[in-house]
């Protein structure tokens, strides 16, 4: 079983959402419908801009962690080195 990492994006270089899952499809199609509500419903945050998969639930909860205290700067670099044009990932997804 895998386990991901993923970031939402409400547009390129805008709010950022950090998650980890090990169903990369659920979630990101609950945050697209707003069915969780909170943070991501408020800010339109539905892009699916970058994703890391593991091995284990615990690396994948490790790195959520870690990424959520990273400066902003980082997050946005990873992102465009991953996907330069911020293209919605979700579409591969299905």
């Amino acid at each position: 079983m895998a386990f991901y990492v993923y970031v939402l994006a409400s547009r390129r270089n805008e709010t950022l959402y950090i998650g980890s899952t090990d169903d990369l499809y659920r979630p990101t199609s609950e945050h697209k419908a707003h069915s969780r509500g909170g943070f991501t419903a408020r800010y339109d945050v539905t892009l699916l801009v970058w994703f890391e998969e593991h091995e284990t639930g615990e690396s994948a909860f490790v790195r959520e962690r870690q990424m959520k205290v990273w400066r902003r700067a980082w997050k946005i670099e990873l992102i465009e080195r991953f996907n330069p044009g911020w293209r919605d990932l979700f579409e591969d997804l299905q």
